[in-house]
Parts: structure tokens; C-alpha cells; sequence
């Protein structure tokens, strides 16, 4: 996801330089192909990733059909389109230093294994997505060992954000960088970055799709009670996310009905973190409806009157889906002491597509009960501020939407090119 890229790759980078390539655990062995097709070695390293990942596989198989072959790093959406891979997503899907360090150790030893496996399976091109705290460390040794093998970076990281120094160091091991926001061409040619290309932000695919949602299956499934507005709560899609803003988002549920609100509450959850979502609802006021799966989720979007979700990727998808937001973070407290290093009026993609904070958003001391509530409260209510948003939501498909094939079909275009040539 762009745009919540963790601060802990320097850490993982400077680790991994002090530990023998020989983790210990068995490497995984590709033996080579005949040649007839192409071999492609793809990383992700968190669920946003696997989707991006999952998505670009499915063009890529439609242009390579039976001619391409996948090794690498995902989930079950990348497995879907084909990956094997070399171990479950999960063990290297965390961010911030503080939830780094605890399992530094073995996704040091993930770097190495996954590296290795490169290595071995001598592919025609290797793909990291995002997570540059994992994917990048993997792609300098790749690039160090085997110099001629092209490397993408899909999603760019945040240097427009903070660390801008990144971008010219990226040019070392990353040949071309495929961006999913418009305004990161520029960026990356005014830091000295890699060769940048804008194919679209993926989310906009689903765009028709989502629209024809059937919200009321979902409500009647429920059995929501029609007289209720739905509240939609999104707590995140990492461990360190659920144990940092179930508190204040359930405190902030409990000022809301303590202020006369009868709400119907729905979570989306993904799986690795569904028992902790669940433990930390002992202290809930409400008891909420789970669901999962990504046409679940959308749905609950589609007949939300607000919602209530951690930074990310997904309040993109919040917007296409035309549901009110207000969005909130913490991070751990060595990550907060470096806010002073973002260049960016805000940290949610939402506001950074329109350039203009028409979202709130409350971090770190502002992620507190009492502000959660008077947020959200405003977009329960006929007020401004709900017209306002439904105003910015509006605009964002269109700033979203490229010209020409759509932005997977585009990502994959560039693979291939790089692959011919």
C-alpha cells in the first residue's frame, strides 16, 4: 500500500548486512525451464500487495497465456494466478520499528531464503510490490549478485512523503518503477529516481463492479436493522494496527450510543488478524457484525452512512465506494518521534489524489475517543461536512482513471516490454 510503507527497512537492511547468506533453512530449488517460456520471480509483502500482485498476474497470464511461470512471495490471491510461494505472507507482513523488531530474526531469515530462491530459479525478471522494509533489501541483493536480471518495483515508496533520499538510491537496483498515484512521475524525476510510469491506481477495476453491489443482500443477511444507520469500523489489516486502534475506535463507539445514536456496526476483517479483532471486542459496547472477503467488505461500504478506518489503501477504497470517512492512525512511539520528516499535508491517500484535505484525519494524540466521535458524528448528521465529502468522493474516480487499457492491463504492458526486450 502507498503510503503506509514502514520505517523499519533500514533496520531489516542493516541486519541482514551482518548475517550470513546461509540462514540455515532449506532453500528452495527451481530447476530451469526449457526456455519456451518466461519465468517471472515476484514479491509481495502484505495483503494490499498480494491484491496488486494477484492483479497484475491474472493480465499478465491473459497476455503470456501458458508461457509464463511464477516463483516468489505472496498470499492467496497471487497463489490464485499461479505463485508458489516460499512461505506464508504472513510471516513478513508487519511494519514500524517496534513491531519489527520482536520478528526481526526471521524476516531477516525470509530475506535471505527469498533471495536465494531467486537466485536459484534464474528468472527473466523479478517484480517486488510495495513493502519496500522487505522487497527492497531482497531486490539490492539480487541486483549485487546478478546485475543483468530487470527489476519493477510496482507502487511506488513515499519519498514525496519523507525520506526523499530513497528515490536516487533506488535507481541502483530498481531498472523501472510502475507508479499508482498521477503525481508520482514527477516526483521521482525531480529526486533523481528510477524511470517512472503512471498505469493507474488498480482499486479503479472495480470501480463498475462495486457499483452494482447488492448492499441489501448483505443487510438482510445480517439482519440489520433497517431503522439503524450502519457504521463501518476498520481497524486495519496487521496485528499492530488491531492493538493500537480497537481501544479508542470501540471507546469512540461507546461515546456515540452514549450520545443517543442507534447503530448497526459492521468490521471487515482479514484473516490473519481476525482473533485479535475478536479478543478486543470483549470491551466493546456493541457487539458488531464481522464479515470478510473483499465482496463482503464492499458491500458494508455501499450501505454505510460512515465509516471509521485506520490510513491505508483503504480509504481509496472507501471513496470509490462513496462512503463518508474519517481516518485515524498510531503508530509506535520511535516512528512517531520522526513525523517532523514528512513533507506531505497529510498521510491519507484519499486527500493526497484530490490534493486537498477533504478527509479528516486524526494521528497518534488526536486518535482519541472523545475526537473520533465528534468526527464521526458530523457525518452521521445532514451537516456541511457530510456535504463536503460527498462532494470530494465524487471527484475521485475521475482522478483515478487513466486513458487506454486499465491499470493492471497497463502494469503488465510494461512487464512484457521489459521481458521482449
Amino acid at each position: 500500500m502507498a503510503g503506509k510503507s514502514g520505517s523499519g527497512g533500514g533496520l531489516i537492511e542493516r541486519l541482514a548486512g551482518e548475517t550470513p547468506e546461509d540462514s540455515g533453512e532449506r532453500r528452495s530449488v527451481v530447476v530451469k525451464g526449457d526456455g519456451r517460456g518466461y519465468r517471472v520471480f515476484i514479491v509481495a509483502g502484505e495483503h494490499s500487495g498480494d491484491a496488486l500482485g494477484g492483479r497484475l498476474m491474472e493480465a499478465l497470464n491473459k497476455r503470456l497465456a501458458g508461457r509464463i511461470r511464477y516463483l516468489g512471495v505472496g498470499g492467496e490471491n497471487m497463489e490464485r494466478h499461479g505463485l508458489v510461494s516460499q512461505f506464508p505472507l504472513e510471516d513478513v507482513a508487519v511494519m514500524g520499528p517496534m513491531s519489527i523488531l520482536p520478528r526481526l530474526p526471521k524476516i531477516v531469515r525470509r530475506v535471505y531464503q527469498t533471495v536465494a530462491a531467486a537466485l536459484s530459479a534464474d528468472p527473466d525478471i523479478v517484480i517486488i510490490i510495495d513493502s519496500p522494509e522487505f522487497t527492497h533489501p531482497i531486490a539490492k541483493r539480487i541486483k549485487r549478485q546478478r546485475p543483468d536480471i530487470p527489476i519493477i518495483d510496482y507502487v511506488s515508496p513515499t519519498v514525496w512523503a519523507w525520506r526523499p533520499g530513497r528515490a536516487k538510491k533506488m535507481r541502483r537496483y530498481v531498472d523501472h518503477l510502475l507508479a499508482l498515484l498521477p503525481f508520482e512521475p514527477a516526483a521521482h524525476a525531480r529526486l533523481g529516481g528510477p524511470p517512472t510510469t503512471y498505469v493507474g491506481h488498480p482499486l479503479i477495476e472495480r470501480f463498475d463492479w462495486l457499483q452494482d453491489l447488492d448492499g441489501a443482500e448483505l443487510a438482510g443477511r445480517l439482519g440489520l436493522d433497517p431503522s439503524r444507520q450502519v457504521l463501518v469500523i476498520l481497524p486495519g489489516s496487521r496485528n499492530s494496527e488491531v492493538g493500537r486502534l480497537m481501544g479508542p475506535f470501540g471507546e469512540a463507539l461507546r461515546g456515540l450510543i452514549n450520545r443517543g445514536h442507534e447503530l448497526e456496526v459492521i468490521v471487515p476483517v482479514v484473516d490473519s488478524v481476525r482473533a485479535n479483532v475478536e479478543a478486543e471486542l470483549a470491551g466493546w459496547p456493541v457487539k458488531p457484525h464481522l464479515v470478510s472477503g473483499e465482496e463482503d467488505k464492499f458491500k458494508a461500504f455501499r450501505i454505510a452512512r460512515a465509516a471509521l478506518a485506520a490510513s491505508g489503501t483503504v480509504t481509496l477504497e472507501l471513496a470509490l465506494a462513496g462512503t463518508p470517512m474519517v481516518v485515524a492512525y498510531r503508530v509506535d512511539g520511535v516512528a512517531a518521534r520522526l513525523r517532523f520528516l514528512v513533507k506531505v499535508q497529510s498521510v491519507v491517500l484519499a486527500n493526497l489524489v484530490l490534493d486537498e484535505n477533504a478527509f479528516p484525519e486524526l494521528l497518534q494524540e488526536d486518535c482519541e475517543p472523545v475526537r473520533l466521535a465528534d468526527a464521526v458524528e458530523l457525518l452521521l448528521k445532514d451537516t456541511d461536512d457530510r456535504k463536503r465529502q460527498l462532494e470530494a468522493l465524487a471527484r475521485i474516480p475521475g482522478k483515478l482513471t487513466i486513458d487506454g487499457p486499465s491499470p493492471s492491463e497497463a502494469a503488465a504492458k510494461q512487464v512484457v516490454a521489459m521481458l521482449e526486450h
